[in-house]
């Protein structure tokens, strides 16, 4: 059942970095963290459970009466690893070519700029 639509990497880097970090978040909250439905997280929880890279405990607590420890799998751990990797990767690439586009960007006002005192004389 949910393998019909694979996960974004994103998605399971994200969740995988919230878990890690909180174990014992709920799944409402973990959705208001991603910023997707309770449906879609129930689904990617699903999918992380089917795939290995997530175990579930359940114990008791006094606030509520059943609740959750989703925990990182070994296969979680290094896929977290993985994910970690490219992930920083993605946001290096993307700072580059942001850094980039600012230097274009910066010396194209540059030139308008002198164009357009060169037209008015100042200089």
């Amino acid at each position: 059942m949910t393998d019909k639509v694979p996960l974004n990497e994103n998605t399971r880097f994200t969740v995988l970095r919230l878990l890690q970090s909180n174990p014992q978040m709920t799944q409402r909250e973990l959705a208001q963290a991603l910023g997707v439905s309770l449906g879609k997280t129930n689904y990617c929880l699903k999918a992380l459970l089917d795939k290995g890279l997530l175990k579930v405990h359940n114990f008791h607590s006094s606030q509520r009466k059943l609740a959750y420890a989703y925990l990182l799998a070994p296969s979680g751990i290094a896929e977290k690893a993985a994910l970690t990797g490219r992930f920083l990767q993605r946001k290096m690439d993307e700072f580059g070519a942001l850094r980039a586009e600012i230097e274009s960007l910066q010396s194209e006002a540059e030139i308008s700029l002198a164009a357009v005192q060169a037209k008015r004389g100042n200089p």
